[in-house]
């Protein structure tokens, strides 16, 4: 009886493995994930799209440039702000930008994390095509701060093309060019504002009095002695609604002046 019982569970249990092995054959073997990349720094003054762990162009990067490009074949807006994150923050602030700007029919195109060469790339690839603003508000550079190769001659030099790039394509349009905003709570031990403030210097340069207006609103988001407090800038970056009204106040004479 124990032999018969014993004979019975071995061939249970011989017939439940080779179920599993048959339903391990049916299942479709599951693909290894694609090992990232690793990528050489992006020149600051080479236009270049963003790319993603595998190499390849991040894909919430084209969709935001082709919309871009969709806005700019539309041929409407007298003026474009064009950055990174603190730029694409206009969207999140709606009532303030078109309380200030609604009159211009202002375009945001502005791309969380963009470094110089990606906004180049966009302007080389469609997003000044079918458009000719009045003025361009111009911010971008923080974002290479972090990267070493990138110095601030470099970044103050893919500053320089992005100008460039945008008066071969439309020659009348004027740029206000804005200093890189201040980031980090204080200036010590804050090796980011220090290389942001030397870009800021290369930049200045570039104002020409005519279609290049450089214009540094820096101070007014810190305190006397150069601190800025969450209460501006959340995370000591990116912009809130009552800092939005502060960059809105501190441009709005002089871009009137620009798109008379």
């Amino acid at each position: 009886m124990k032999r018969t019982l014993s004979l019975l569970l071995g061939l249970s249990l011989f017939g439940a493995a080779s179920v599993v092995a048959q339903e391990a054959k049916k299942a479709p073997a599951k693909k290894a994930a694609a090992p990232a990349v690793k990528l050489p720094a992006q020149p600051a003054d080479v236009a270049a799209p963003k790319l993603g762990p595998d190499g390849k162009p991040q894909a919430g990067f084209l969709k935001s440039h082709e919309s871009f490009v969709a806005v700019a074949k539309k041929g409407e807006a007298q003026v474009v702000f064009l950055g990174d994150s603190i730029t694409a923050g206009w969207g999140r602030q709606a009532a303030i930008f078109d309380k200030e700007f609604g009159q211009y029919k202002a375009a945001n195109f502005g791309i969380g994390g963009d470094r110089t060469q990606h906004v180049l790339w966009r302007v080389e690839n469609g997003e000044f095509e079918g458009i000719k603003p009045k003025a361009v508000v111009l911010m971008i550079g923080t974002n290479n701060s972090g990267v070493a190769e990138n110095s601030p001659e470099q970044i103050a030099a893919g500053i320089k093309n992005i100008i460039a790039a945008i008066h071969r394509r439309s020659p009348e349009t004027k740029v206000l060019l804005l200093a890189i905003f201040p980031r980090g709570a204080t200036e010590a031990n804050n090796p980011g504002r220090a290389k942001n403030q030397a870009v800021n210097a290369l930049i200045a340069k570039f104002d020409d009095g005519q279609k290049v207006h450089f214009l540094d609103i820096g101070a007014k988001f810190l305190k006397p002695d150069g601190t800025l407090e969450k209460a501006i800038m959340p995370d000591l970056l990116h912009l809130n609604a009552a800092s939005y009204q502060i960059w809105a106040d501190a441009i709005r004479e002089k871009l009137a002046a620009l798109v008379k």
